[in-house]
């Protein structure tokens, strides 16, 4: 039985450090290939609108009834203490430090993560990437690198976008629903929100966003088995993309705040 149970501990150990080995591989052969020529702009500017624009409706709704239900739930805690002033700077520092950054990287993995991966996934057991290999053409660099640097600029965007809406809803069920003093609630919030507090909000969304792209295309690239290698990659790629996303979130905001 202990004999057993080692076996399986030092197998998932070495499985773990294994994926995260080859994750930053991949990581570091997507920058390298960043930075040489020929630049493919195209590329790049076609996975910023997959990525970017067409998660823009889902970020959107978030964000707003997030936004919406920080208000709800913050007015009802701070009313017993006739504090009710405060709600617009809840929403604001916590959608700009953390739920912003934090529900708009889950949301795009959801989205456009599993789609890399199974974009990816397809390509590699349809051996198109052997045939990218045939033609003496760098798969990282056509397949890896557009993806990452797309995530890495419009995770940022979409933060912003989900802070705009997040307040707005919160400012339009504080203000308009609860009937919260708008000058109080606008007063506060711009007294204790900071710029700091939104730039390190968005140092949060591109390291999500290198995070999300990086471990999808991991994922996809080295899928094996099939259409059901193409599922478990998918799968894992999410899971394995959302668990990171939490963790360098605590991370990153015990080193900025």
């Amino acid at each position: 039985m202990l004999v057993n149970l080692i076996k399986r501990i030092s197998g998932t150990v070495v499985y773990i450090l294994r994926e995260l080995g080859g994750i930053g591989l991949m990581f570091f052969s997507g920058v390298y290939w960043a930075f040489r020529r020929p630049l493919k702009l195209n590329y790049i500017f076609k996975q910023m609108e997959f990525i970017g624009v067409k998660s823009a409706g889902v970020v959107i709704i978030t964000g707003t009834f997030t936004g919406m239900v920080l208000a709800l739930q913050s007015y009802y805690g701070f009313r017993k203490f006739g504090a009710e002033g405060l709600v617009g700077t809840t929403v604001a520092l916590s959608m700009t430090r953390e739920l912003g950054p934090v529900l708009t990287s889950l949301m795009v993995t959801g989205r456009a993560g599993s789609a890399m991966a199974a974009e990816l996934g397809t390509m590699r057991v349809t051996e198109q990437i052997d045939a990218l290999i045939v033609m003496a053409l760098n798969p990282i660099k056509y397949l890896v690198t557009p993806r990452v640097v797309a995530s890495f600029f419009m995770l940022p965007v979409l933060t912003i976008v989900s802070d705009f809406v997040g307040i707005v809803g919160g400012w339009l069920v504080g203000v308009k629903l609860l009937g919260i003093n708008e000058g109080a609630f606008i007063n506060k919030m711009t007294k204790y929100l900071e710029l700091d507090d939104i730039y390190n909000g968005l140092v949060k969304a591109a390291c999500f966003g290198i995070i999300l792209s990086v471990v999808a295309c991991y994922k996809g690239f080295y899928t094996k088995g099939g259409a059901e290698g193409v599922g478990r990659s998918t799968t894992e790629s999410v899971v394995i993309s959302s668990v990171s996303i939490l963790i360098a979130d605590y991370v990153l905001t015990s080193l900025m705040f």
